[in-house]
């Protein structure tokens, strides 16, 4: 058997019929797909069962304890587990690189993978901040998540991980402008909360202190929750700084929607803390 398919797969989904199709056909290399689904009403379950993955349910909490889940209770069959949502596909070069990884008993207990967004067709190049590094590649006894704001981070030290070239396609615009723009007004929520609740300690010289391009992001987010205008600053950011004016129409699009996500987040945070003054 192909070393490739020594690889568990562990897909999030919630009302994915739009997408579940083409994200399993891009892991069909793997003997070991599970589905872990929040109760989806259409059809995504049914639709993953007849591509042949496994489909466990869940009722959605966050998407750390998700993946969490898969790992503790799905009866993952390999080492080695790759975490996607429904709206990512593997690349022909992850795919690749995961071979090699699984071949060479790598020593890392985890990779970072970087991330393609993609607008319809379109690939956001700049304005998209390629590459973005998230945790999804990782030993299956090692490998944890938490969820910090709306979004999981591993728990795992830097050490110990790895770095793959090999990219997903993110299509995060696949169900819709409404349904982005409902999705992101709940992630909003989240990071006010979590901006409220864990004191911002990023300081300036943490960036000359930072020993990888993924530290330094951290720190970067930590100091652009005290800027002044920030839906202004983050328009300008990934338009004008991350050169997202090369990406056309679309880069206009999404940087515009950067800067209605951090004035969504501001809103959120002056509300919570107007109803605890108020309490």
């Amino acid at each position: 058997m192909d070393d490739v398919c020594k690889v568990s797969v562990v897909v999030l989904t919630f009302n994915e019929a739009i997408n579940i199709e083409r994200c399993l056909e891009s892991v069909a290399w793997s003997d070991d797909v599970v589905v872990v689904d929040s109760g989806s009403t259409d059809g995504t379950g049914e639709m993953a069962e007849a591509l042949g993955a496994r489909v466990v349910t869940r009722r959605f909490d966050n998407f750390a304890n998700q993946r969490n889940f898969a790992l503790d209770s799905a009866n993952l069959k390999h080492e080695w587990v790759l975490h996607l949502d429904a709206d990512e596909i593997v690349s022909s070069e992850l795919r690749a690189e995961i071979r090699g990884v699984v071949r060479g008993a790598s020593g890392m207990a985890a990779y970072f993978v970087p991330s393609r967004l993609m607008m319809g067709s379109k690939w956001l190049r700049h304005s998209g901040m390629y590459p973005s590094y998230q945790a999804r590649f990782g030993r299956r006894d090692r490998l944890r998540f938490q969820m910090i704001g709306h979004g999981q981070r591993e728990v795992l030290e830097l050490a110990e991980m790895g770095t793959l070239r090999g990219h997903l396609l993110h299509f995060n615009f696949s169900k819709g402008m409404s349904d982005w723009i409902g999705k992101h007004a709940r992630y909003a929520r989240d990071e006010a909360a979590a901006i409220i609740a864990v004191p911002n300690d990023s300081r300036v010289i943490d960036l000359f202190r930072a020993t990888s391009a993924l530290e330094r992001r951290r720190v970067w987010k930590g100091l652009s929750r005290r800027m002044p205008a920030r839906p202004l600053a983050k328009f300008l950011y990934v338009y004008v700084l991350r050169l997202g004016f090369l990406d056309g129409l679309a880069g206009l699009r999404y940087a515009a929607l950067m800067g209605l996500y951090e004035w969504l987040i501001d809103a959120n945070i002056t509300e919570e803390l107007e109803r605890k003054r108020a309490r």
